[in-house]
């Protein structure tokens, strides 16, 4: 008579190596998306540049004043009359940090109710 085998009690290696797998694709999906900056480049630092709006943005202050080109003005349509009444094209909004949301949105409305095409609002950017 012939010895019957004893079965061999084999662990289950391939559903351990598809979840290694898996998670070797989860990382480098979500590990980086962009390329790095070099490693030799250095980037220009601002924090000692004095901010300066563009010529034709409308300064608004936290305390809502206007400003355009350094001058005091007294509202948006005195704005769009230094602009040679046209009020076409976009409109420039510089405001303050310290703004109340609520002025800026009564300043915006003002700008499309005269005809402005488009609002864009200058912000600072920064680097992560």
């Amino acid at each position: 008579m012939r010895r019957r085998r004893a079965k061999s009690t084999r662990e289950p290696t391939i559903a351990l190596i598809n979840i290694v797998f898996l998670m070797l694709i989860f990382f480098l999906v979500a590990g980086t998306l962009a390329r790095p900056l070099d490693s030799g480049l250095a980037l220009v630092r601002t924090a000692s540049l004095e901010g300066v709006s563009p010529p034709d943005a409308l300064v608004i202050h936290a305390d809502g004043r206007l400003t355009h080109a350094g001058a005091e003005i007294a509202s948006v349509a005195a704005y769009l009359a230094s602009r040679d009444g046209s009020p076409e094209g976009a409109g420039r909004i510089v405001p303050d940090r310290a703004l109340p949301a609520e002025t800026l949105i009564r300043v915006a409305a003002e700008l499309r109710a005269a005809g402005a095409d488009r609002i864009m609002i200058v912000t600072e950017r920064a680097l992560p």
